[in-house]
């Protein structure tokens, strides 16, 4: 398991857009699964929306992308670089997902090419699915 400092070591990504609390598996270069604790006084939560906080789903998607980042630049050869988002594919919102939750994400990579990276991504509060969809990485 991975703490905020060891993930901070690994992603560029800081406070407020650091959206990855603990990585909780990972193997380099193939996968990798993360938490992070929605609270009430996250930077989003006063204007989406001010009488109904649900977290916006693009920042799920971000999530999601920072596990998946992990999984890319915990690779030797990728130390020290960052992980662009490349592209979106095939995003589904299954579930809002509000404070008080935890969100856990998974992220596989499916499929490397230089420095290009592919994943599938999924996350879920509990054991209900929020969000699924395919994520497309480019290492600069």
């Amino acid at each position: 398991m991975l703490d905020r400092d060891e993930i901070k070591a690994i992603l560029p990504h800081r406070e407020p857009f650091l959206l990855v609390d603990r990585i909780t598996a990972y193997e380099p270069g193939e996968r990798a699964a993360g938490e992070l604790d929605v609270t009430g006084d996250m930077f989003w939560v006063p204007g989406h929306f001010p009488d109904y906080a649900v977290m916006p789903g693009v920042l799920i998607v971000e999530a999601c992308a920072q596990v998946g980042a992990v999984a890319l630049l915990s690779l030797p050869e990728n130390a020290g670089r960052i992980a662009l988002f490349a592209g979106v594919d095939k995003v589904r919102f299954k579930r809002q997902v509000v404070p008080g939750e935890v969100l856990t994400m998974e992220c596989e990579i499916t499929k490397r090419r230089g420095p290009i990276g592919f994943g599938t991504a999924k996350a879920w509060v509990g054991e209900e699915l929020a969000c699924s969809g395919e994520l497309m990485f480019a290492i600069k």
